[in-house]
């Protein structure tokens, strides 16, 4: 695809971390045929594009890429405007240059790239809903990176990753870079309670891996008891596999939550017997038979100096959460070794045989993409 013109070439060969469109053609996070059937909440987050972002190799000569992009530009309650849109660039596991644009509705931006020919990642600034419009190549040529196997990711607020500092530190794009997979960000702050249609969308949602972190949002303002999340999991999983009977999937419970590990919620379940159930659920499916199925414990990955506001983790907290994930994947056989510089802070691993105390008896052995 040649920039050398300078003319915009069309972005969705180069769009990556998408789900679904919507009818005006922008990224969407939920099945814009099934919105009635979904809680508001998750209607609202879904609208968001977090995780979608550009991937693109640089031909000879190539000195920086141009973006054209529309987004939101909310003000404040004095007509000030917000701070400056963050455009990220990245180069395997390492940012390698910012470049900020006033907000605008309808803007270019250019971003000067290093000498190399990549892959190259940029990941726009989410919070606003940008709608990458066109790029260009500078100088040289850009064509779109290789695709790589897709990784679907659904969770809530700590899945979409609040409290980090760019989109590309959240858990779920640290690990998918560690992993070398297409990660697809299904976190629905506030949400994500074991909801039915959410699993009917994944179900028909292709992906050559899944992973499921919800839980957290249960105890609170929409409380869960123990025996309903035991269930709830249980259903959730169940409509999932109608679409994904061999898909290999991950279950990670709920991370510490210091303020409700022993405080009851209305239905009388604190943050630890939720999880337990969770985690309970998980093991009698993979008992009854799931072959394909495998659960990593959030008890403890982080420790409280780990969380940015006693709930979300901060930048370390999701460095911490991804390492443990990309181990979890690997260890259960569902991804080659390591790319490119990984993240810190691993865990120790679990004893041959063990994931986190689950029997890894037959798990699935195949490794994604080969």
């Amino acid at each position: 695809m040649n920039g050398g013109a300078m003319s915009w070439l069309d972005p969705e060969p180069f769009l990556r971390g998408t789900a679904w469109r919507d009818a005006g053609g922008r990224a969407v996070r939920a099945d814009p045929a099934g919105l009635a059937r979904l809680p508001r909440d998750t209607v609202e987050r879904a609208a968001l594009p977090i995780g979608v972002r550009l991937e693109f190799t640089a031909g000879a000569g190539t000195r920086a890429v141009g973006i054209r992009y529309r987004a939101t530009v909310p003000r404040t309650t004095d007509g000030m405007r917000e701070i400056s849109h963050c455009f990220a660039l990245w180069q395997g596991d390492r940012c390698v240059g910012e470049t900020f644009a006033e907000p605008a509705e309808e803007g270019t931006v250019t971003l000067p790239l290093p000498p190399s020919d990549g892959p190259f990642t940029v990941h726009p600034p989410e919070s606003r809903a940008p709608v990458i419009t066109g790029l260009r190549a500078i100088g040289g040529t850009v064509r779109p990176a290789r695709r790589l196997p897709r990784w679907v990711v659904h969770g809530d607020s700590i899945t979409e990753g609040w409290w980090s500092t760019r989109p590309a530190h959240a858990w779920p794009a640290a690990a998918g870079r560690a992993l070398g997979l297409d990660t697809v960000n299904l976190g629905y702050a506030g949400s994500a309670r074991g909801e039915l249609p959410v699993a009917q969308q994944l179900a028909a949602l292709p992906a050559d891996l899944l992973t499921l972190a919800f839980g957290t949002n249960c105890w609170g303002d929409v409380p869960t008891s123990a025996a309903l999340l035991y269930e709830t999991t249980r259903a959730f999983v169940t409509v999932v596999r109608g679409g994904h009977p061999d898909t290999p999937l991950l279950v990670l419970s709920p991370l510490l939550r210091p303020e409700a590990e022993s405080t009851a919620n209305d239905l009388g379940a604190t943050h630890a017997e939720l999880r337990a159930a969770m985690e309970a659920a998980t093991r009698d499916l993979v008992r009854a038979g799931d072959r394909h199925l495998a659960l990593l414990s959030g008890r403890d990955l982080l420790g409280p100096q780990h969380l940015a506001d006693g709930l979300h983790p901060d930048d370390a907290g999701h460095a911490r959460v991804a390492a443990a994930v990309a181990d979890a994947v690997r260890r259960a056989g569902w991804a080659g070794p390591p790319t490119g510089a990984a993240p810190p802070a691993t865990p120790a691993p679990a004893r041959p045989g063990e994931l986190d105390g689950m029997s890894g008896a037959g798990l699935g052995r195949g490794v994604l993409g080969r």
